[in-house]
């Protein structure tokens, strides 16, 4: 009985690490609010998801960050950044205009319920997924100056 038990457990726990391995068929709005349905996003290449929000500074710090070398990343691997606002509904209105304002050229997803958040385990902002071919490839949580380097490296790993 118990090896039952225990063959079960560790058969929903294998499920549940192969499932959190793969992106999920979640569909979210663009700032333009249109539907985006997240896992039939082109991930052929290296696709850099960072969730954030209006009101975390070392969020719009990372995307600043990146922004300053995403022409350079694109022409060296190919990579595609969308940013993936947490904002409710009481701050979503404040993503656009701050997003325009930074000059971001990335795409900007909007969870507003937080459902593509919590799909991953994101339990901290910012939060950083690398995916190739729809799978999550690296996890990178939290922001530190200078933290745009060794995601860099990483995705240049994951571009080859």
């Amino acid at each position: 009985m118990n090896k039952i038990i225990i063959g079960c457990f560790i058969l929903v726990t294998f499920n549940q690490i192969q499932a959190q391995k793969m992106l999920p068929q979640i569909s979210l709005k663009n700032t333009e609010g249109k539907l985006v349905n997240v896992s039939e996003i082109d991930t052929n290449n290296v696709t850099v998801f960072s969730f954030w929000a209006t009101w975390c500074t070392p969020c719009i710090d990372e995307l600043d960050a990146i922004n300053e070398h995403y022409n350079l990343w694109q022409d060296k691997t190919n990579v595609k950044i969308i940013a993936v606002s947490i904002d409710d509904a009481r701050s979503v209105s404040r993503v656009k205009p701050l997003a325009n304002g930074k000059d971001w050229e990335y795409q900007i997803l909007l969870d507003t319920n937080q459902k593509f958040q919590r799909a991953v385990n994101a339990t901290s902002i910012p939060y950083t997924l690398i995916v190739k071919n729809n799978k999550i490839v690296y996890v990178q949580s939290s922001y530190i100056l200078g933290g745009e380097i060794e995601l860099f490296e990483k995705i240049k790993k994951y571009a080859n």
